[in-house]
């Protein structure tokens, strides 16, 4: 099987977060079929492994494609179209995967490296806590020095052939906002008999997005007020994403949301609960693997272009923040269309480009 029919059952059989059953059976038996062993990690995920003919086997390099899909229903009129009606891989990841398991695929009929080479086809990137986190749960690496934890992602913005790169800090860390206004609800003429839920949720919206940074995001992106025009309601419910690049930025906005909720409890008399799902941490390169993989793309012939931070969350992160990491974006140019809607469709032509990049990377790291 090659990595372009590896996509396309993959694309036409997407799974939503941490429901990934058929597609981690397919992902088990393609790797058996080459005499890859793996096995099933973080549920619904795949750990796949290759040893080398020399070295220290102890060395390790890891590998991560994520598998999941979103709940969006595809508008693509392709064969390959998915085949479950409000699910779509959207987002990239069938190509990922099958980017992956062309390099292992390659890189298994000689095994001419050192050390060991892991793969992980990692469930669940779309939804908190994020099947990273879940991965590095099982300490699949213990017992190993590992070198690298190399991953990469679709990127409409840039062309085929290129690959954009970031030293450093890259992506943010991703909170989820919920918050709820309580109080006295009734007829909206009445104003003494009832506490204005609606206006304190406005308040408390105004003050949340008045935090934003040209480093920090916080939006609110939904409000539900079951009320009327004549009617209060008892309760207002809003949530939204913050977004960060910094742990002391991070837990400051944090403070600062604690304080706009009590300021607008005694403005208006209601009580405000705030839930704030910790999601990601920031995707924080390692510089000399950036300024590595920049050498090796050109030597591939592959365009590097070099990314600033953007507010975009992975959960690649918890990779980051325990191993040397590396995650960079692969170009499939603006024909694609753009990432999490229903007509995205990247360009086959990438995963070339993809395979090659990551093939040269973890031989490199193995060799060094």
């Amino acid at each position: 099987m090659n990595v372009i029919e590896f996509r396309r059952e993959l694309h036409r059989h997407p799974e939503l977060s941490f429901e990934e059953h058929r597609t981690q059976r397919f992902i088990i038996d393609a790797l058996e079929a080459e005499g890859i062993t793996c096995r099933a990690i973080a549920g619904t995920g795949v750990l796949a492994m290759l040893e080398g003919r020399r070295g220290n086997l102890q060395r390790a390099v890891v590998l991560r494609a994520d598998i999941d899909a979103l709940p969006i229903v595809e508008q693509n009129a392709v064969e390959y179209r998915s085949q479950h009606e409000g699910i779509m891989h959207a987002c990239g990841h069938d190509m990922h995967a099958a980017m992956l398991y062309g390099v292992l695929k390659e890189l298994n009929r000689e095994r001419n490296f050192e050390g060991t080479l892991f793969g992980i086809f990692q469930p669940g990137e779309e939804l908190n806590p994020g099947g990273a986190s879940m991965v590095l749960a099982e300490n699949p690496f213990e017992g190993y020095s590992v070198a690298a934890v190399i991953g990469q992602h679709v990127d409409a913005r840039i062309d085929v052939g290129q690959v954009g790169i970031c030293p450093g800090v890259f992506m943010a860390s991703n909170d989820e906002l919920r918050f709820t206004v309580r109080g006295r609800g009734g007829h909206a003429a009445r104003r003494s008999d009832i506490d204005d839920s609606v206006s304190a949720m406005a308040d408390m919206v105004l003050r949340t997005t008045s935090l934003n940074t040209p480093d920090s995001v916080v939006s609110v992106g939904r409000i539900i007020a079951e009320g009327a025009t004549n009617v209060i309601p008892s309760s207002v419910y809003a949530e939204g994403t913050m977004r960060t690049f910094d742990a002391e930025a991070r837990e400051r906005i944090y403070r600062h949301i604690d304080d706009n909720a009590r300021a607008v409890e005694q403005r208006y008399g209601v009580s405000v609960d705030v839930d704030i799902s910790r999601g990601y941490p920031s995707v924080v390169n390692d510089v000399m693997l950036a300024y590595e993989a920049m050498i090796m793309a050109a030597d591939e012939g592959i365009e590097v272009v070099e990314f600033g931070r953007i507010p975009m969350a992975e959960d690649f992160g918890y990779y980051t923040e325990r191993y040397p990491s590396l995650f960079y974006r692969l170009g499939v140019g603006a024909a694609s269309g753009g990432s999490h809607t229903a007509t995205f469709l990247p360009d086959e032509a990438a995963m070339d480009v993809g395979c090659r990049m990551m093939q040269r990377m973890a031989l490199h790291m193995l060799n060094k």
